[in-house]
């Protein structure tokens, strides 16, 4: 039985290779095959166990040969599926056609040419933006242009082997189930190794120029709330990614100075020299950065990902007496706070709408309550977010703030998408309002605890198959701890379409777990007031063990 196994999979293999477009896959494909000819199965059979699923996050892997892995017939078959739901799903699909943009990772180029070839072939008009662009900037564009949706090719801040292929909607926010059940269905109508595919002259294929990227840039001091606060000193770091020049043209637009760089980051680089892990939360992914900020006396530090849509910020560590002269990173959240007093403090109206997500610091709510204002609270994952700002606009409500506690900030009304630009020109008025205040950002972050309670938030990761962690979650919900780390469980709150779990303890302690959408990894998230954080570290690893 083996022998016939291994002869499918064999014939199998041989026919990706004989489909394969690329000579580098090729090449490791057929290495794969002849390991396997030899009886060394195991690789390419994980290659070839299935496909890899189309989900909210659109596709995401390490770029490889196989159904598996990122490669340009497994992209071939993504724009395929997408062009059959947009001809099926959205008026006038094909005229209004489709914009699309690419990171400056490892083929990201031909991934994005590739793709509006095979849209073109299904009669449906494609855009493509010129180099490689910011994610912000392609969902900024997707209105502007009245498409009928969008697409980049990134991977975003996942580590240097890997890409992805994001969708966006017509309304510029990402998809959201069950869209994307709906395009996967319809990807798995395609063989990838038949899919029609026009020539890159075809007359339904379109090279946009500058002006859109210039047109985004000119609209981004509209987030300034204080534009007659002069500037202060700022650090920045593009992290290899592609946000550096847009960044350095925003600021200027914004009325303040170029920031002051990580030379060694500057410049788009796919293969991540200087970080094995291009996102601002890992850990010394901010070293080269925060050594900057020291030299160059910046009041804050700031570093987008890759494909800039999240900001991550540190300041000088001005707590418990210290002088400055060490920096401490910001959480999602302390970000997300800042955001929100500076909006809330310098905005009016009882219109006004803040969004944030279940796993993100409920201290937003109470912001905005202090405020007048509305609030809500969605599930995990920014197209949630954009889904609601869209949504409550009909209602009347007026969006103007959403943050996930992953680093993702929308302070603008357009993209509904997280931006980490333009969010990190607002964070630099922060700063400068803060010293124009005679005061430091960490000063109000500390106003901010005087008003509400100091709010303190930890996040733990347990690795395991997605299948476990969500019986895992099921576990909980099935049989709530009465206790955990020996404090009462008061209430147990099921989110099921996020595959969420809540457990409210004595004292007001929060306490979350849901399996990663996205790697093979169960997160537990904790909240408190006035709580030591070491205390809440314990009480995650309780719920862990």
């Amino acid at each position: 039985m083996a022998d016939v196994l291994d002869t499918s999979l064999l014939d199998t293999a041989r026919s990706w290779l004989a489909a394969e477009p690329d000579d580098d896959i090729r090449a490791e494909l057929a290495q794969l095959i002849a390991a396997a000819e030899r009886g060394h199965t195991d690789e390419l059979a994980e290659r070839f166990a299935g496909r890899l699923q189309f989900g909210t996050a659109g596709l995401r892997a390490a770029v490889a040969a196989g159904p598996m892995r990122m490669n340009r017939l497994v992209v071939r078959q993504a724009a395929a599926g997408l062009g059959r739901w947009l001809l099926d799903s959205v008026d006038d699909a094909a005229d209004r056609g489709v914009v699309i943009a690419r990171d400056a990772r490892r083929k990201s180029d031909v991934f994005a040419i590739d793709t509006a070839r095979v849209l073109a072939a299904m009669g449906i008009k494609s855009m493509l933006h010129p180099g490689a662009q910011p994610t912000p900037v392609l969902a900024w564009s997707i209105t502007g242009l009245n498409a009928a949706a969008g697409v980049v090719v990134t991977a975003s801040h996942n580590p240097p082997a890997d890409n992805g292929y994001k969708v966006f909607l017509e309304t510029g926010s990402q998809i959201v189930t069950p869209i994307d059940t709906e395009i996967a269905e319809r990807i798995g109508d395609f063989n990838p190794l038949d899919i029609p595919i026009a020539a890159e002259d075809d007359h339904l294929i379109s090279w946009l120029d500058t002006s859109w990227s210039e047109a985004y840039v000119a609209d981004a001091p509209r987030v300034r709330l204080r534009p007659e606060v002069p500037g202060v000193q700022i650090a920045y770091t593009a992290m290899h990614g592609v946000g550096g020049d847009t960044i350095a043209a925003a600021f200027t637009a914004a009325g303040f100075d170029p920031p002051t760089v990580v030379a060694e980051q500057q410049e788009p680089d796919g293969t991540f020299p200087t970080v094995s892990f291009p996102n601002p939360e890992e850990p010394g992914a901010m070293d080269l950065l925060l050594a900057v900020a020291q030299a160059s006396g910046a009041a804050v530090a700031l570093a987008n990902d890759p494909d800039a849509d999240r900001l991550g910020a540190a300041i000088p560590d001005t707590r418990d007496g210290a002088m400055g002269s060490s920096w401490r990173k910001l959480s999602g959240d302390e970000i997300g706070w800042l955001f929100a007093d500076h909006i809330l403090r310098h905005t009016n109206g009882s219109d006004r709408l803040v969004v944030t997500t279940l796993v993100s610091s409920s201290l937003l709510a109470r912001m905005a309550e202090a405020h007048g204002v509305h609030s809500e609270e969605t599930f995990t994952g920014f197209k949630w977010i954009g889904r609601i700002a869209s949504e409550r606009a009909a209602a009347g409500q007026r969006f103007v703030f959403g943050y996930e506690q992953a680093l993702g900030y929308l302070v603008a009304a357009r993209p509904l998408d997280k931006d980490g630009i333009t969010a990190a020109v607002l964070m630099a008025e922060i700063a400068a309002l803060a010293e124009y205040d005679g005061v430091t950002v960490q000063g109000r972050l500390d106003a901010i605890a005087d008003q509400f309670g100091r709010y303190v938030t930890s996040e733990l990761s347990v690795r395991m198959p997605p299948a476990d962690g969500a019986k895992w979650v099921q576990s909980i919900e099935a049989a709530p701890p009465s206790q955990v780390g020996g404090i009462a469980v008061e209430s147990v709150t099921s989110y099921p379409e996020a595959n969420l779990v809540r457990l409210m303890l004595t004292g007001g302690t929060r306490l979350q777990i849901r399996p990663s959408g996205t790697e093979p990894k169960v997160k537990l998230y904790g909240e408190a007031v006035d709580l030591d954080p070491a205390e809440l570290d314990r009480l995650l690893q309780a719920l862990a063990s």
